[in-house]
């Protein structure tokens, strides 16, 4: 069971670290972009740490495509959130009418080959 959950759960905190180090520098524009570079960088860093791992562990019992899309649904779920708490965003009807198509397509990539 770990080998299922770990991977979901070490890329949830790394699209945390990657959220914050691609966008998080939009809170606060009076920093030169060079700064905000850098601290990204290193913030990314951190992504990096958790994302291998997750990647690494979850290949063992998910395809290179269910992982990849785990990630990205994740990614989308963060993103959201992070848009609304940290960047004061509000979602529209549009935002999730075009998260939920992304989610059946993720249906699609775990439901399995599709018999014609």
């Amino acid at each position: 069971m770990t080998a299922y959950l770990a991977p979901i759960g070490l890329l949830i905190l790394s699209n945390i670290f990657m959220t914050f180090a691609w966008y998080g520098h939009l809170g606060d524009m009076s920093r030169p972009v060079w700064l905000a570079v850098l601290i990204a960088w290193g913030i990314a860093f951190f992504e990096y740490c958790l994302a291998v791992p997750a990647n690494r562990i979850g290949y063992g019992v998910y395809s290179a495509a269910e992982l990849k899309t785990l990630q990205e649904v994740i990614t989308l779920v963060i993103f959201a959130g992070f848009a609304v708490f940290w960047l004061g965003e509000k979602l529209t009807a549009n935002h999730l009418v075009g998260f939920g198509l992304i989610a059946a397509g993720a249906f699609f990539i775990f439901k399995g080959p599709i018999a014609v």
